[in-house]
Formats: C-alpha cells, structure tokens, sequence
C-alpha cells in the first residue's frame, strides 16, 4: 500500500503469489498446463540460484531464486485451488447423471431461520439412485446441499416413529443426520442482467444444489457432528442467544445485539437494516474483522496496565487470545471472524516476544495461511473489504492524523475516528460501489459515532455473557447492553433518515473500479512522496477513467431496448430508451423484495433514471404516466397490445372461451403467459409472430412440454426459465 513497495515483508510477495495461482485456476481450470510450466520453470529458476550463490561468502540480491520461489506458490495456488473444489471428486453429486431417490445427509452448519422456512446446509453421505440397470442402490455420495425446510407441518418423522408436534417444525440442529426423499436441483445461474450470481457465490462454498423440502420429505435417523470443534462452537452460539434473549427485553435492541456479537440477523428489522445501510454502518450488522479490531484495541486499553510488571506481556497476551477466541467461539467460527482472528493472533504472539512485525507483513501471513485452507475466500467481499480497509489504515491513516493536532484530547480523540473512517472510505468505496451499487453520503457523521458505541457494546457483551450467572449483576448488565443498543440503533436511525443519506443506483464496471484504485494509489503516493511520476500516472489514469465512464453514458443515452425479465411466476417486460424505461408487469406495487432481487440491477447497469410501471392486471386502474406519442397501449382480459417505436408486442392471457379474438398483422413479439398456451394449434389462425416468448408466469411442466414439440415441428420459442431473460436492442 506504501510507496516503497513490498521490501522486507515477504508475506505480501507470497500471499500475492498464492492469490495469483488461486485466480488462475478459477479462470482457466482445466489449464494444469500453466501450474506445470509455472512449478517446472520456478524449480529450475530456484535451483539455478542456488547453486549459482552457494559457495559466496556475500551472497547478492538473489532475484532468480525469488521469482522462482513466486512461481513455485503460483502452482502451489492453482494446486490447493483444485483440491478445494469438490466438483473435482468423482463421487460428487454434480457428476451424477441417474435420477437420485434418496440421499442421507449431515446438518454441516448452523441452520438459519426464515420467516417461512429453515435455511439447512446438508453434506451428503451416501445416495440411492435408479441406474441404468434399473437397480436402486446406496453408494457413496458426496457433495453439499442447501435445503429449505418448509415449518409449516403437522407431523416430522424421527427414526421409525411419527409423532405429531404441532403447526411448526422443530428447529433443525447441527449434526442432525437426515435422510431425504426427492433429487435436489441444480441451483440456478443469474436469469437477468446484472443479477447477483447466487450460484457463483455457493460454488466457492462448493454448493451447487438446493432443494425446498416438506417435513415429511426427510427422517432424522441419527445424530454425529462432521467436527468437534464446529459442535461446541454452535453449542455455545445458541447458549448466547439465549442469553441475549432473556437479558435484553425489546426486539430491536436484541436482533442488533445478535447481528453484531452471534452473526444472526434473523430478527433483524427490515426498516432498521435500511437504516443502516443508508448511514453506512451496515458491516457493523455482519460479525468481520472490524468487530475482533475493535475488541483488540479495547483489550490493549484495558489491559495495558500490565506490560509494566514481571512477564506482564505474557500475562496479557494470554488474555487477549482468550477473549478473542472466545468471542470467535460464541460467533459459532464465522469465518470472517477466523480470518480475523488468525492476524490478531499473529499481531498478539509477536508483541508478547518483543518480536519487530510490520503491519504489511503480518496481513499478507495471516492471509497465505487463510488461503491456504480456505483458497475461495478471496473472491469474498467481505475478504477483500477487510484487508483493504485494515491496509489502507495501516499504511494511510497515521500521516492523515498526524497533519493535525489537537490540545483537547477528546476532539484529539474524535479527529482519530474520523481519520480511520476517511481512509477507511477512500480504499474502500470503489469495491463497495462496484458489489452494492451505493454510497453513504453521511459516513462521516455516522462512522465515528458507530465506532465509539462499538467499543463499548461488544466488550458489555463479553462481559454480560461471562457474568451472566450471577443474579442481580446480569440485570444490571443485561440494562446497560439494552441501552447502549438502543442509544446505537438511535443515533444510525437520525443519521439515514437525513435528505440525500444514500446514494443510489451507482455502476462501476470491474475496469472502471480498478481504473479508480488507479487513481487513488497514485494521488497518495503523490502527496505522501512527492514524485512526479505519480502525477502523471494519476492523470493518465483519471484521462482513461473519464473515457471509460463517458463512453458507457453515450451508450446508455442511445440505448433503445426491449427486454422480457425472469420473474418467478410473474410477468416483467421492459421498454427502454436512452435513461427511461417502462416496466409491464402483474407484480403487487408492495413487493419490493422481488423487485430489488431481480430487476433492481438491471435497470442500474443500464442507466435507467426514470422507470415507469404499468400494472399489467385487468382488474386494476392503470396509475403509471400515459404512453408517449411514439407509443400506444391497448389491453383486454384476453390478451394486451403495446406499439412501441414501430414494434408491436403481443401479450397473450387467454386463448379458450368463446371469445375467437385474432390479429390481421404479423407481430413482432409475442409473449405467452398465464398458461395461455395448451397446444400450438391453438394459435392457428389467430396469430403470426416473429418471436415467440415464455415469460415464468407459466406453469414449468406446460412450457417444458411447448419447448419440445416446438423443436419436432421446427418452431423457433424463447423460455426465460431456462434460456434468461431475452433482451434485444431496437
């Protein structure tokens, strides 16, 4: 992050080695080519070195051997890439190509509750398959699956008993061993553009299945935890919830309490969230790296009084590891908490033996052996963010507190916070802008009051859980933690209800975000060095992050687009011109969450400023502006007309009944839904179309069936369930 590149801190080097090899494999892998030539040529270069400088009493800069040794670690990437990846096993479920009947599988992780349904991580055991001899039989399967379990049930069976237990299910537990009824199915990639990648995102999890269950869809036969250490992690996970559930009375105060310390945001307010992210203090509801550095300097504080007597620092170090595994304990070993717990280790072990550490260096170990076992976790968000921010104020945020100086310690105090927050921001903000696509207006006013109340609520509730035995005394803290979650959720409240708290619709393509960092390492080295290279390389990259940016606004100002979005089990067409669009759909006004999921980023990559919605439901009185002059709209039960720019759009409900409605003209669009279609015949003499579209409000099996019998009789159709949205420029 320095100037002065990466001498004397050899970590970085081989952490930026091992990451370039864990890249490479995820890009191309099945090139075990380059990871050859790579270990084959980074042999040859080490040993060259070696034996070139072994008989010099003054050995020089032995740069051979060193790029060597880096190619060596880019192998050694690519090689723990691949053996991460359970796909690579020749009995994982993503090979299997007969129809799985049954499957026994592990509760491998703490299970989530949702409002409906239980979020359950299963990893599969052994299988029973029909094969191609028609023999049912169980083998060795593996692999994991993520499973919703439906709660709603009047029975769950355990071993070879039922017993009834009600309207809800019982909550599942890790190391519950299931069997399970059914196939589970592939999970699907993103169906329209700019859509999160849910499947990407479990692959690196290695998950590449899910199924939605009934209760009497599974038995439980068993119970045997995958890991020891897992076991008491969730086992002590679920005693703090208990704790904080009993200790802290209103809910508010208690989901915040529990999405900071436990990692659990299912009683999570969805206004509250909001408001948090509107501030930006939304990683202050996700347990990361912030948290276990707020618990480290809050633990230097109150136990510095200690490096001052006989093997005090011992004394010290042995506390803080405590109480920093511990409280990664009581997170239940999340790993953003591991990942940060691992480098506080390192930092904590090296103070405790007065050894020299830079910050650069303990970062870049903490990450080689993060990466080591855990190869993925560099394409995680979350990853990245924390070691950005961390670098950048280590590297940064010093020079920036030090440019001013204050005699009054508690504005001393404040401009520190504010500091950690600026630079924080500034390394921060391009990655933040290109994974959530908003930025905080207000962060400077809402950073430094969430730090501060940081410090004092995670240690309140360390302690409120280690004396939560004591009566009287857990009252009293059980008070404090409440007030101080709600002074919390107060103040983070007042700050994103502010005009203008958060910036919205944001874009950055991956070139334009790295085009940006460009700009800010240049910038700071030229003010922290003083070299007119780095002006000039800011303005080069400035010069060429202006292009990128103009360019993708003149196209998007030309666009003219029309789109018929994936929408489950709803109708979404888009019209699109310059940055306006028009969305047809039958969605209910007040389901948002269906809107942001899976048409939010679409409509921000393609610039839209202005979208307007027609319902596109016939009981219902049209609220959306009027068509334009270039534009007409005709609807009935049977079926709706839409002319735009000289293109027309036939969208078909019904096609029964004694209404026999036709169009004289050939359409250019013609979308079925609403299970419109039975048999192709039914189109005879009523409509011609160029395109033939299925939107998903359809049912599954019936378009299934449509898309074959088109193919025998040479019809050319679209279904966006399985082909994605079908987006077309005019």
């Amino acid at each position: 992050m320095s100037p002065q590149g990466t001498v004397g801190q050899p970590f970085v080097r081989f952490a930026a080695a091992l990451i370039a090899g864990i890249v490479v494999y995820d890009q191309w892998p099945h090139a075990c080519a380059i990871a050859l030539l790579a270990l084959v040529v980074g042999t040859g270069l080490f040993g060259f070195g070696f034996v070139q400088n072994r008989n010099r009493i003054l050995k020089p800069i032995q740069i051979k051997q060193g790029l060597g040794g880096l190619l060596i670690l880019l192998a050694l990437g690519w090689g723990i890439a691949y053996q991460h990846t359970a796909s690579n096993r020749p009995n994982n479920i993503s090979h299997l190509r007969d129809t799985l009947q049954a499957y026994e599988g592990v509760i491998a992780a703490q299970p989530e509750e949702r409002a409906k349904t239980y979020r359950v991580e299963l990893e599969i055991r052994r299988g029973n398959w029909l094969s191609s001899d028609s023999a049912q039989q169980w083998q060795p399967l593996s692999g994991r699956v993520i499973v919703y379990l439906d709660k709603a049930a009047q029975k769950v069976t355990e071993g070879d008993s039922a017993k009834a237990v009600g309207s809800l299910v019982a909550r599942p537990r890790y190391g519950d061993v299931w069997v399970v009824l059914g196939s589970p199915r592939p999970i699907d990639p993103p169906l329209n553009p700019g859509e999160f990648n849910y499947k990407r995102y479990l692959s690196y999890r290695n998950i590449y299945h899910q199924q939605y269950l009934r209760p009497f869809q599974r038995t439980i036969i068993g119970y045997d935890p995958p890991n020891p250490v897992t076991r008491l992690a969730t086992a002590v996970n679920s005693w703090a919830d208990s704790v904080f559930t009993r200790q802290i009375g209103s809910r508010a105060e208690y989901g915040i309490v529990n999405a900071m310390i436990l990692g659990v945001r299912d009683d999570l307010d969805t206004e509250l969230y909001r408001a948090y992210s509107a501030a930006g203090a939304v990683h202050v509801l996700s347990v990361s790296g912030l948290h276990v550095g707020i618990l480290f300097a809050v633990l230097t504080f109150l136990l510095s009084f200690l490096t001052k007597r006989p093997r005090g620092k011992l004394l010290m170090a042995v506390l803080q590891l405590a109480i920093l595994w511990f409280y990664a304990l009581v997170t239940g070993f999340s790993p953003p908490v591991l990942r940060s717990a691992g480098m506080f280790t390192l930092v904590i072990v090296a103070n405790a033996f007065g050894r020299q550490q830079q910050l650069m260096n303990t970062l870049g170990a903490s990450a080689f052996f993060i990466l080591c076992f855990d190869p993925y976790a560099v394409f995680s968000a979350g990853f990245q963010l924390s070691y950005l921010a961390v670098a950048g104020i280590g590297a940064w945020q010093s020079s920036l507190y030090q440019t001013y100086t204050f005699r009054n310690k508690w504005v001393n105090r404040l401009w520190e916070l504010t500091a950690v927050a600026l630079v924080a921001q500034l390394i921060t903000f391009p990655l933040g802008v290109f994974y959530f696509h908003q930025f905080p207006t207000y962060f400077l006013l809402a950073n430094p009051i969430v730090i501060v109340m940081s410090e004092i609520l995670l240690p309140l509730a360390m302690v409120t859980l280690a004396l939560s035995w004591v009566p009287y005394v857990n009252e009293l803290l059980g008070w404090l933690l409440q007030k101080t979650a709600w002074l919390l959720n107060y103040a983070v409240s007042q700050t994103g209800q502010l005009p203008g708290a958060a910036w919205e619709g944001l874009w950055l393509s991956s070139v334009a975000m790295l085009l940006t960092y460009a700009v800010i390492f240049c910038a700071v080295a030229l003010v922290m060095v003083r070299n007119r290279a780095y002006l000039w390389a800011a303005c080069v990259s400035a010069l060429l992050l202006s292009s990128v940016l103009l360019w993708n606004q003149y196209e998007q100002a030309h666009q003219q687009r029309l789109a018929v979005h994936f929408l489950p089990h709803r109708t979404a067409i888009s019209l699109t011109y310059g940055h306006e669009s028009t969305l047809l759909t039958d969605v209910d006004p007040t389901d948002t969450r269906s809107f942001d999921f899976y048409l939010k980023n679409t409509f921000g990559q393609w610039g839209v400023s202005r979208l307007m919605v027609n319902n596109l439901r016939y009981d219902v009185k049209q609220t959306a502006s009027p068509p334009k002059k270039d534009a007409a709209f005709y609807q009935t039960k049977e079926y709706a007309l839409w002319v735009w720019r000289g293109k027309t759009l036939l969208l078909v409900n019904k096609l029964t009944g004694r209404n026999r409605w036709k169009l004289p003209a050939v359409v250019d669009y013609l979308i079925i839904r609403r299970n419109a279609l039975r048999e192709w015949d039914q189109l005879n003499g009523r409509v011609v179309a160029r395109h033939i579209i299925f939107d998903d409000s359809s049912k599954t099996p019936l378009t299934d069936k449509l898309l074959a019998e088109a193919e025998q009789r040479g019809i050319t159709c679209y279904s966006v369930r399985q082909m994605g949205a079908y987006v077309t420029d005019l």
